[in-house]
């Protein structure tokens, strides 16, 4: 479950009128926190992100499943999103201890500000020049705006 402040967070994001991806990075943030401070590790750092993206989706962030990714992974994040229109049945105790024990064996290295630049920039490199020079003219129309 997110804490309150994530939801507020992604709420006023959502309210402000931005994309889905950035109401999702609340829920992405509160998740490397919680691997930061402790409360459970994680395999890697996609991972923990995936966490935090299914989290959103549970919350109602409209967020479309993966592109390229397996059916399984897609249809589970459809089931995410429709979770959070309306509460489907929550996992039997023994399944979320279980889940809870797993993670709390796993490493709590993979979010360190090192480990996270690996990952962005091996995130960049599957994208294709134009999607990245599309996303950097993006960023820097953001910026010019919030200067003003």
């Amino acid at each position: 479950m997110p804490e309150k402040m994530t939801i507020k967070r992604a709420r006023r994001d959502a309210r402000q009128g931005k994309a889905p991806s950035t109401q999702a990075g609340e829920f992405v943030r509160e998740e490397i926190h919680h691997v930061r401070e402790g409360k459970h590790g994680a395999r890697s750092a996609k991972q923990a992100i995936a966490i935090g993206l299914s989290k959103a989706r549970r919350a109602g962030v409209a967020l479309a499943p993966p592109k390229n990714a397996r059916a399984r992974t897609r249809k589970q994040a459809t089931r995410d999103n429709r979770k959070g229109q309306h509460r489907i049945a929550k996992p039997s105790a023994r399944r979320s201890r279980a889940v809870t024990r797993t993670l709390k064996r796993e490493r709590h290295t993979v979010v360190s500000r090192r480990a996270l630049a690996r990952h962005a920039k091996e995130a960049a490199r599957t994208r294709s020049r134009a999607s990245r020079k599309q996303a950097a003219k993006r960023a820097a129309r953001t910026r010019r705006a919030h200067r003003q």
